[in-house]
């Protein structure tokens, strides 16, 4: 698979890459979609009307957040008990889709995590899921941190602010002892990762495996594009001199 740069401001060459944070669903686990759907199925929930460009608009983001924001968009105003409300709708469907299309890793992924582990980069998970849902769906997959090839897992409830904030990555970066942004790589398939790892000024990349696929992130600014986190190796590499 072939890399894209369309060289954004904080691309860089030669310096050393020693962690990547990598967004969940979509990016490192294929999930089928079922996280559009149940957010989608969700905010209908509320009585709101969302088209699924809407929901589009909001992956990557605190689910909560993004529960209330499209229930709003769709002309309905939500108190803390409906939100609370709202996303346990959000999780029993997530849930019930999870146990019928069980998630899966995308494919190559786990031997790039291996392959950047081996080279001495950290590996970090970033996701706009709190530990609710996160942990059952990382079980289910066998994934943990300080486990095999991934060296943190870092959840929207463990941050003060979700993306496009930068906490995810800032947490990912203390809890891995990474302390220059410019010597992460943080990779996503949503406009929402992008701008996260632009504003913690890290390299942003966007992966296609999402459901916006490349097309859907190219008008965002970014550094790189790739196909898959299974070519990230490779783009560590020449960015590390390699």
């Amino acid at each position: 698979m072939e890399n894209v740069s369309l060289g954004g401001e904080n691309c860089q060459s030669g310096g050393v890459i020693e962690l990547v944070a990598l967004d969940m669903a979509g990016t490192t686990i294929d999930d089928n979609g079922v996280v559009y759907q149940a957010l989608y199925l969700a905010v209908e929930g509320t009585g709101a009307r969302c088209s699924t460009s809407d929901v589009e608009d909001w992956m990557g983001i605190d689910k909560r957040v993004a529960l209330r924001a499209l229930a709003e968009l769709g002309g309905v105003d939500l108190d803390e008990e409906r939100v609370e409300k709202a996303y346990a709708s959000f999780r029993e469907i997530l849930a019930q889709r999870y146990q019928a299309r069980p998630p899966r890793p995308i494919a190559g992924v786990e031997r790039s995590f291996e392959t950047l582990q081996s080279g001495g980069v950290k590996v970090a998970l970033t996701t706009g899921f709190a530990h609710d849902v996160a942990g059952p769906l990382l079980k289910a997959i066998g994934w943990a941190a300080g486990e095999g090839a991934i060296d943190a897992i870092v959840c929207v409830d463990d941050v003060a602010a979700g993306r496009p904030a930068p906490d995810l990555i800032y947490e990912a970066m203390s809890r891995t002892g990474v302390t220059e942004a410019t010597a992460v790589v943080a990779a996503g398939d949503t406009v929402a990762d992008l701008r996260a790892a632009r504003n913690a000024g890290a390299i942003a990349v966007g992966v296609g495996t999402g459901k916006l696929g490349l097309d859907g992130l190219r008008d965002e600014p970014h550094d790189y594009l790739l196909d898959s986190v299974a070519d990230l190796p490779s783009l560590v590499a020449r960015l590390s001199g390699r």
